[in-house]
């Protein structure tokens, strides 16, 4: 049994109160625009990571992760990118991910909107989008998501929804 923590968009930004959740994880999924590579390292050495980059991450972090992530987790196959739209409106990265092969579990970034959801065109392919763990932008609820995986089967997910915004 692996137990994951998924974050996005943390634009530089370690909120404190992530770090319980940390503690509880085995791996750590981060879906894009880290901000810095102190940041990444911070991340790094905590737990295990699999990411990718996203639009506002420099030269060093796009040699650090790639554009679009495929990994195994369990007996599920996963894949990444940071830009991907939404079921029924995927973008050119989400597309080219889907090309390679299309996974189990799908994990995006970008948009800082939490979304979880199946998507029935793409064999019930589950859609997760953490939302955004950082303060920058315009969401009003930094947000993650932890989830437990053994096997094929994906079980309490939980939201970790931090009310009001710290400002880092």
């Amino acid at each position: 049994m692996q137990k994951i923590l998924i974050i996005s968009d943390t634009h530089s930004f370690l909120d404190e109160r992530l770090l319980p959740h940390l503690d509880w994880c085995d791996h750590i999924w981060h879906a894009g625009d880290w901000g810095s590579v102190e940041l990444s390292d911070t991340l790094e050495a905590m737990k295990p990571i699999e990411g990718v980059y996203g639009n506002i991450d420099n030269a060093t972090l796009r040699q650090i992760y790639p554009k679009i992530n495929h990994f195994t987790c369990e007996e599920l196959s996963i894949g990444m990118t940071h830009i991907a739209g939404a079921p029924s409106k995927y973008k050119p990265d989400a597309l080219e991910c889907f090309a390679i092969k299309t996974p189990d579990v799908f994990v995006c970034g970008h948009s800082h909107i939490l979304q979880v959801k199946r998507d029935l065109s793409r064999n019930g392919m589950l859609f997760i989008n953490p939302g955004a763990a950082g303060t920058h932008g315009f969401h009003s609820v930094q947000t993650a998501i932890k989830l437990k995986i053994e096997g094929k089967r994906i079980f309490e997910v939980e939201v970790i929804e931090m009310s009001r915004r710290v400002k880092g």
